[in-house]
């Protein structure tokens, strides 16, 4: 018998190990692996389902002018636009999901269902208009009761309400804008004409008490559609800014339908915009996505973190498309659901528990949901309702900053649409404006009411110091405690001054003695009284 190099001899009367087949795996079973359970689909589902939106009909038909009147003002003379145009229209086809393209009204106004996007918008909208604005006069004039007059009227017009919807569709939709009702909605003619910026001689010939501005209006970007721009001279005022605006047809001229955009787009993108900017769910879009499917995969893993291994026979279980494998994990699985009991061939089959750490789930779902604070500069606190932990862990520092950004932005998109809403107001209520009435932003930081009665306290003793070394008079101060927005005398007269000298002449009080320390005082002077007399 040749020997084999290599092979080793077997022993007498042992039959040699039957040759194993390469294991294959039938067409049908790997179709029948495609198949999951539903709830396994709907958990896997994505966020949002693919919206197709046409890039041409941003807006709604019949908001804009006809297909024939279309063509924007100065296009002709478009030698920059037009090509910036085609390359914004080529960045759509990859940008959506990184939010780097405008990703159009009807697909915005989706995001707004989701929690994650409205709340951002709510929160920076709400610290915006939460204190408001205070009126106060600049000069020595007395206009108490006119910046009353003048704050009713805020108040009926509901401008605190107003301006809070267009911080909010602005966070939305990166656009809004406030309309200036005064009766003219029916007379196309008389849209088309500028009313003013509230101060100037147009808007006075324009709003007069017998012509008042009857109502103030938030209307949404999509209803508003852009025309009549100049885009051929940098230097003009109109410069991609739009004179016009049709909606529904209707052609408003800007002064009346004011414009509002807290984060503009360069000019290159403005049109591919529809002249609005970025709105807050565009910007958030790629960390809420992350946010989205980190949670579901946290949960996925809770939900699935032991991993059961069968190991079985698979070259005999994959005969006949696999049916019988499956019907094998089938009943696997039923029994571990249903009874908590697994059974298993002692020969041929071997189970194993794999279980996936849990440790650090919570820090990576944490850090997702930060990631959405940080690029809209929110506080947790503000967004998510998380305080800081920790040894004296607080939250002071972040609110004050963030109260900074919040009053930096009033500052930007707030002030010129107010300075114009009042300057109508004044219009509406006396037929002129009053140039010595200015507006504030109330701070939003406030103490709480101990800190301010210590505040009261200092200044009092200040002012008293002032008084006694001669650098203001007692009239001074009583001014300055009159018109503090938080004084606790309203109804104090700066000019009526008491003459403290008479009171204690005729023994009202004793300086610096008062409730009881008065009636002690009295009681132990009593003596001397009666001696006296």
């Amino acid at each position: 018998m040749p020997k084999l190099r290599g092979a080793k001899p077997l022993a007498f009367g042992v039959s040699p190990p039957p040759k194993k087949n390469p294991l294959k795996v039938p067409d049908g079973a790997v179709q029948r692996s495609l198949v999951r359970p539903a709830r396994a689909a709907a958990m896997d589902a994505t966020p949002f389902d693919p919206f197709k939106i046409d890039w041409s009909k941003m807006h709604p038909p019949g908001v804009g002018p006809s297909d024939a009147d279309k063509k924007l003002a100065f296009d002709d003379a478009l030698s920059l636009a037009a090509p910036a145009i085609a390359w914004a229209g080529n960045v759509y086809s990859g940008a959506f999901s990184e939010g780097v393209t405008f990703l159009g009204y009807p697909y915005l106004a989706e995001l707004t269902q989701r929690p994650e996007y409205r709340v951002i918008s709510e929160v920076i909208a709400t610290e915006m208009t939460r204190k408001w604005i205070g009126l106060r006069a600049k000069g020595d004039d007395n206009k108490d009761d006119k910046i009353s007059e003048l704050m009713d009227f805020l108040k009926y017009v509901d401008a605190q309400g107003s301006f809070y919807r267009l911080a909010e569709q602005d966070g939305f939709f990166g656009r809004s804008h406030l309309y200036f009702d005064t009766g003219d909605g029916d007379n196309p003619d008389e849209l088309k004409m500028p009313i003013g910026n509230g101060w100037d001689d147009v808007s006075k010939a324009k709003v007069s008490p017998e012509k008042p501005i009857k109502r103030l209006s938030t209307v949404e970007a999509v209803w508003c559609y852009p025309t009549n721009y100049n885009s051929n001279d940098p230097l003009s005022p109109e410069w991609y800014n739009p004179q016009i605006w049709f909606s529904m047809a209707k052609q408003i001229h800007a002064t009346r339908l004011l414009r509002f955009v807290g984060r503009e787009v360069p000019d290159l993108l403005k049109p591919a915009y529809s002249f609005g900017g970025l709105s807050l769910s565009q910007i958030a879009k790629p960390y809420v996505d992350n946010w989205l499917r980190t949670r579901q995969s946290v949960s996925d893993l809770i939900h699935a973190f032991s991993v059961f291994v069968l190991g079985t026979n698979l070259s005999t279980s994959l005969m006949a498309d696999g049916a019988e494998l499956f019907k094998r994990i089938q009943l696997f699985t039923n029994l571990r659901d249903n009874r908590g009991l697994m059974i298993t061939d002692k020969d041929s089959e071997s189970l194993e528990n794999v279980s996936a750490p849990l440790g650090t789930l919570d820090a990576l779902q944490a850090q997702s949901q930060e990631h959405m604070a940080a690029v809209t500069r929110t506080p947790l606190v503000k967004l998510l309702g998380i305080t800081p932990t920790g040894l004296n862990a607080s939250s002071e520092g972040e609110l004050r900053t963030f109260y900074d950004t919040i009053h930096s932005y009033q500052e930007k998109v707030f002030r010129r649409p107010l300075h114009t809403t009042i300057g109508f107001a004044m219009l509406s209520l006396w037929g002129e404006v009053d140039e010595d009435i200015e507006s504030f932003f109330e701070p939003l930081w406030s103490l709480d009411e101990k800190g301010e009665a210590e505040v009261r306290k200092i200044e009092a003793e200040t002012g008293e110091v002032h008084i006694n070394s001669g650098v203001i008079r007692p009239e001074e101060e009583r001014k300055r405690v009159a018109s503090d927005p938080g004084t606790l005398y309203p109804g104090l007269k700066p000019a009526d001054v008491p003459d403290l000298k008479e009171e204690e002449e005729a023994g009202l009080a004793i300086k610096g003695a008062g409730g009881a320390e008065k009636a002690i005082l009295e009681e132990e002077n009593e003596p001397q009284r009666e001696a006296a007399e």
